[in-house]
């Protein structure tokens, strides 16, 4: 018969060795809450204080921590492992159901105390990285609400979603034969907006929105707010990376013109008449396509090649392009009658959209457009790592706390990575 020892139910060293509850003691240490639970605990008053406000809190950023996709089953957890409990700071039985529901219900209503910890987070970021935020991304991820569809009843109950909107993706692309191929997604819930920084891989700003709201209009309305609530960044800021969603001449001419940014953001065909180039003005043998590649015409010939790469003027706002045959050594017939054989500046008033700071047909841009997957990886964190992809929330305003709260974890956790030493380990949650 296997015999199982007792354990010292008071032997503080079996506290101290917390093992993988380290990752909650880091978060917990880290997190800028205390002026969120003076405000909690202000509310309280002289109430009863069966289980303590920070208590409850700890354990809210432990579901979090430890993957636990509802309050059932961090109860669960709490319930099976007293060391947890006592890191919370519980001393007596784990809260009912009913106690975590006004509990999150109360922090619906601080919000903005949660964005400021978000916030204040970020500030810490750009003081242990210095070059945070030098390269940013930006993104937009589908978040389905538990609930299936919209309700016939329109009167909010705290069960039923009478926010959430349906939203749809269409992806587009070619397989290696040539062939294209369309995926549609279509979801019932919101949509979450993200600034991140692309070589970190951490979030700078967020925004939770229906899941109808367009992308590009939600893009502006970040910046405006990141204008206010870090203004360092924008100015510090060198490229933003998106994809064809915010294919925008405003978003594209504010970004270079108001901060210096250089928008790397995908191109869409606007062409309607099935044209490949066109010609460009002021210019009798130069043509351009709509992912700004800019090729000139052999006066003899008639061969089009594409034009070398001189780079960008910032005091001019023009890029400059070079005669392939002076650049490249070939044999051009014409080159001695070719009016751009001393090479071009193409103003990128030509097209604000076609022609950027970086040039679109550039080795630079594609390498500054690879950056953009840094959003990609972020989303796929908050879905996998952080429960987003697996939930049951209802409602506007409990998914906007939900992952206000989940990037709040994500920032803690880099921030006492970084202060520990295990800066290799920033954008990890389990290791």
């Amino acid at each position: 018969m296997a015999i199982i020892p007792q354990l010292s139910l008071f032997a503080w060293e079996d506290i101290e060795e917390l093992g993988d509850l380290e990752r909650l003691r880091l978060v917990v240490d880290t997190l800028p809450d205390e002026e969120l639970m003076q405000t909690l605990e202000t509310e309280r008053g002289q109430g009863r204080n069966d289980y303590p406000i920070r208590a409850m809190w700890n354990s809210v950023l432990a579901g979090i921590v430890f993957q636990h996709e509802s309050i059932e089953k961090l109860r669960r957890e709490l319930a099976r492992n007293g060391q947890l409990r006592h890191l919370c700071g519980f001393n007596g039985q784990v809260p009912p159901a009913w106690v975590y529901t006004r509990f999150l219900n109360k922090l619906k209503t601080h919000e903005d105390q949660i964005k400021a910890m978000f916030d204040q987070l970020v500030q810490e970021l750009r003081q242990l990285l210095p070059d945070f935020g030098k390269h940013l991304a930006m993104d937009s991820k589908a978040i389905a609400s538990y609930a299936r569809h919209r309700s016939r009843h329109t009167a909010s109950d705290g069960r039923r979603d009478t926010e959430a909107t349906y939203g749809i993706k269409t992806y587009r692309g070619q397989n290696e034969d040539g062939t294209p191929w369309e995926k549609v997604v279509r979801w019932f819930g919101y949509k979450l907006h993200l600034i991140v920084d692309a070589v970190y891989e951490l979030p700078i700003h967020y925004s939770l929105t229906q899941a109808h709201e367009a992308d590009i209009t939600e893009a502006h309305r970040m910046v405006d707010q990141l204008t206010q609530t870090h203004p360092e960044i924008l100015e510090k800021a060198e490229t933003l990376a998106a994809d064809k969603a915010y294919d925008d001449t405003k978003l594209i001419r504010r970004l270079w013109d108001d901060h210096q940014i250089k928008p790397v953001i995908d191109i869409r065909n606007s062409w309607k008449d099935g044209e490949k180039t066109r010609l460009l003005n002021a210019r009798e043998n130069v043509v351009y396509t709509y992912r700004g590649q800019v090729c000139c015409v052999c006066p003899e010939t008639g061969t089009e090649r594409e034009m070398a790469h001189g780079g960008f003027e910032k005091d001019r706002n023009t890029l400059k392009k070079r005669c392939p045959a002076k650049q490249y050594g070939i044999q051009c017939q014409g080159m001695s009658q070719c009016p751009v054989a001393q090479g071009i500046r193409i103003p990128l008033s030509e097209d604000r959209r076609i022609f950027t700071p970086i040039d679109r047909s550039s080795y630079a841009w594609e390498k500054a457009y690879r950056r953009r997957t840094a959003a990609e990886r972020v989303n796929s964190r908050l879905d996998c790592t952080f429960g987003l992809e697996r939930h049951t929330i209802r409602g506007e305003q409990k998914m906007r706390v939900r992952c206000g709260l989940a990037l709040c974890v994500m920032l803690a956790m880099a921030v006492g990575r970084i202060k520990a030493n295990q800066a290799e380990k920033m954008r990890s949650l389990v290791a």
